[in-house]
């Protein structure tokens, strides 16, 4: 195969984006169905659910939603299962819903921490378990959204840090038990992104402007095409401005760096 801007196309496969009502998930799904992708999205949120499909069925895609809750294992088997009836197959997962709220790990509750777990993690487990059996032989790609979090400490956020940790643990495994039917198992780590949730956030990356959706979105498009990455298994893709090269090194307002 020789690469070729004609290759860079997603045209007759299709995606399941979860937690694609808004933020980084809508912005995965507007660029997957804009590279010819037929996307399935699912979120518990109706009302922004129903925004993103309007605006991907306005540029001309193929676009299947499901309100759902992504922690239910029941009722993730029996969506996947619809989107199977409509389309025939699943080609691209990308599991990016998840969430999280600041608490000192002492003053998280046994029911606080359950809801972390399954919120993160078992949302990519029911996922996988439910999509994978409906993937082509000829493979497929499934893309975790987990964070830097995962990869250093955060006071505030064990719990959740700790699960996007098991989600990249996870994405490693899966790739090599994945591997042999063609499936690709990878993920994508942002930095803190801009979203309707979190709002504008101070600059603090090497390099000198804060991430958008749309840097994820781009990560996952790679990932998702066969033709650009189709040798790549096993990967975090890090997209956090360089902070994950840094360390624990912190751009400042003047433009020098601190510990």
């Amino acid at each position: 195969m020789t690469l070729s801007p004609e290759s860079v196309h997603l045209d007759g496969t299709v995606a399941i984006v979860t937690g694609a009502a808004v933020g980084i998930g809508r912005a995965c799904a507007e660029a997957l169905a804009a590279f010819g992708a037929t996307v399935a999205v699912c979120d518990r949120d109706e009302l922004n659910l129903a925004k993103c499909v309007a605006e991907i069925e306005a540029d001309g895609g193929d676009v299947y939603p499901g309100v759902l809750d992504v922690r239910d294992g029941d009722a993730v088997r029996t969506w996947v299962g619809e989107v199977v009836a409509r389309f025939g197959t699943i080609e691209i997962l990308v599991n990016n819903a998840g969430g999280g709220f600041a608490a000192e790990f002492l003053d998280v509750t046994d029911n606080g921490q359950d809801a972390l777990v399954r919120e993160n993690f078992q949302s990519v487990t029911n996922f996988v378990r439910a999509v994978v059996p409906h993937m082509p032989d000829t493979g497929g790609s499934i893309i975790n959204i987990t964070s830097i979090e995962a990869h250093r400490a955060a006071p505030g956020y064990a719990v959740y840090s700790a699960m996007k940790a098991a989600v990249a643990n996870l994405t490693h495994t899966l790739a090599l038990e994945l591997g042999s039917r063609f499936i690709r198992v990878n993920a994508v780590a942002p930095d803190v992104i801009p979203t309707p949730g979190i709002g504008p956030i101070p600059v603090r990356t090497p390099l000198p402007r804060a991430g958008h959706v749309d840097d994820v979105a781009a990560a996952v498009v790679f990932l998702a095409n066969e033709n650009l990455s189709g040798f790549m298994t096993g990967t975090t893709l890090h997209v956090d401005g360089g902070n994950h090269a840094a360390g624990g090194w912190r751009r400042t307002d003047d433009g020098t760096f601190t510990t």
